[in-house]
């Protein structure tokens, strides 16, 4: 055959099937534009038929997109097979979705194209924000204001009827209870205790979540069935909880009122080391997303802020000083870790004459030796908020390079160096809450309203369900919204979320 000439029929059936998928294009998606596939059967008499081995067909099926495998699927038996291959469909879900890891996907009974094809629906479903798409679902049972949430399931993405999306919540009525957000019931309550419950972190992998109430008592559960397994007291009521699960063992830190910062080891609450971080003071806790570092604050305090590495606390003994670093600078209110890099910290703090809003970012290392270990800290940006913008209230990382401030109404992208990329002013009232995952953001508002950056769609709720916060589950991407009359509310497309604010809107 002639080089660059088509065999006759190119336009035929092939053509025909690319127009068909072009009107499903943004479900599959992901990648270049379907091309049309030759019918064998057209190709001219005395032309020679490529031979190509299952091997070759494989090697050139690598370079392919999910539209492009469903093309060539369409051309014979031999090519129909070869498109269908595990590894072909395993590749392509690890480069639209870097959080296909192996480690961290179970499949069940789906394969790796359905699992692409299904995730690709519904986050085709996801993003056209139809109102049908979306289910909402009311969590009621607690009898005081519930104050946290977390997300107990393993399970991630999982389309052949096998998945589970269970959440706890822990309230002011004294209990800690789990649900299931599929079917919108409660799976267990815990006894009411005698205070308050306050805060909860989960730790899936164990199947436990970790409670504390306003007097500083710290208990463990068993999530599947709200065994109570260990409890710890604190000497003061707790100002933060961190769970922190690193390769030596799963670790929870809680910061304690008096300024101390314990370290316990999970799921049996023993105590590997106390550190006095900011004595009388309330101290804020923020560990990295590889949880090697812990950054300890205290808000609006002439106190500079430390980061520990967090291996230096277990174990210590009393006349051991844990390894870590002061930052040079006061007054800090907001910090975030950037999701993409293990190790760089954005802190929002005033400047020398404490007059003006600055962020501030530091790339952190560590450098060690034989007896110790030293903390390495570099300042790679800073800038200057705009003296117009009122002090935000909430501060998210986006990749390694964008920042996220909320200021009352409105939602504005910086880059780390200053750079205002966008603004959104979707919101009628303050900003209650927002999420970040890697193609989206979640708002939630004293207007009644879950908003999505891209400003075109909110999902209202009645007036009396007025809205203090909401979450997002990554896992299943379920955003889980609760209002002040202690009732939670899920809102799921098909087990994605009604709309996001997708990143390539914001750029």
């Amino acid at each position: 055959m002639p080089a660059g000439r088509k065999p006759a029929g190119w336009a035929g059936r092939g053509l025909r099937k690319e127009v068909q998928l072009e009107g499903r294009g943004s479900a599959v998606g992901g990648g270049s534009t379907a091309k049309a596939w030759p019918n064998p059967a057209s190709w001219a008499a005395g032309a020679m038929e490529p031979q190509l081995g299952l091997h070759e067909l494989l090697h050139v099926f690598s370079f392919l997109e999910a539209r492009d495998l469903l093309c060539a699927a369409q051309v014979d038996k031999v090519w129909n097979e070869a498109s269908r291959t595990k590894e072909l469909w395993r590749q392509l879900c690890l480069r639209r979705w870097s959080s296909c890891k192996a480690s961290q996907m179970t499949l069940g009974t789906q394969t790796w194209k359905q699992y692409y094809l299904r995730r690709s629906e519904l986050e085709f479903r996801m993003a056209s924000g139809r109102p049908e798409d979306f289910t909402c679902r009311a969590l009621a049972g607690h009898k005081g204001e519930i104050d946290d949430l977390a997300y107990i399931s393993t399970s991630e993405y999982r389309f052949d009827g096998q998945d589970k999306s269970v959440v706890c919540t822990v309230s002011s009525d004294g209990t800690v209870r789990a649900w299931d957000l599929h079917e919108g019931m409660e799976l267990w309550s815990s006894p009411v205790q005698s205070a308050a419950l306050v805060n909860l972190v989960a730790y899936p992998r164990l199947q436990l979540v970790v409670t504390v109430d306003e007097r500083g008592l710290i208990k463990v559960w068993e999530a599947e069935n709200g065994c109570e397994k260990a409890a710890f007291l604190l000497p003061m009521y707790s100002s933060a909880l961190e769970a922190c699960d690193i390769p030596e063992g799963p670790l929870l830190l809680a910061a304690c009122a008096e300024g101390a910062l314990y370290t316990l080891t999970v799921p049996w609450l023993q105590l590997l080391s106390r550190v006095n971080v900011f004595p009388g003071n309330p101290t804020s806790l923020l560990c990295s997303p590889d949880r090697q570092w812990v950054f300890a604050s205290t808000q609006n305090s002439d106190l500079s802020p430390e980061v520990f590495y967090t291996q230096s606390l277990l174990c210590r003994s009393e006349d051991e000083t844990p390894a870590s670093t002061t930052l040079p600078i006061w007054l800090t209110s907001r910090a975030c870790w950037t999701p993409d890099e293990a190790a760089r910290l954005m802190v929002m703090h005033r400047n020398d004459n404490g007059m003006q809003l600055v962020i501030t970012t530091y790339e952190l290392g560590s450098r060690k030796s034989r007896d110790r270990v030293e903390v390495l800290v570099r300042q790679i940006a800073s800038f200057l908020l705009p003296d117009t913008m009122m002090p935000p209230h909430l501060m998210k990382g986006h990749g390694s390079q964008v920042i996220l401030l909320v200021s009352g109404s409105e939602l504005v992208l910086f880059t780390i160096h200053g750079l205002q990329l966008v603004a959104f002013q979707d919101h009628q009232r303050p900003i209650t809450s927002m999420w970040v995952d890697q193609t989206r953001v979640i708002t939630s508002s004293f207007d009644l309203s879950c908003e999505s950056t891209c400003g075109t769609r909110k999902i209202n709720f009645r007036p009396q369900e007025l809205l203090s916060f909401a979450w997002w589950v990554p896992q299943m991407g379920q955003v889980i919204a609760s209002d002040f009359l202690n009732v939670s509310y899920t809102m799921a497309s098909h087990g994605l979320p009604a709309r996001g604010y997708h990143w390539q809107e914001c750029e």
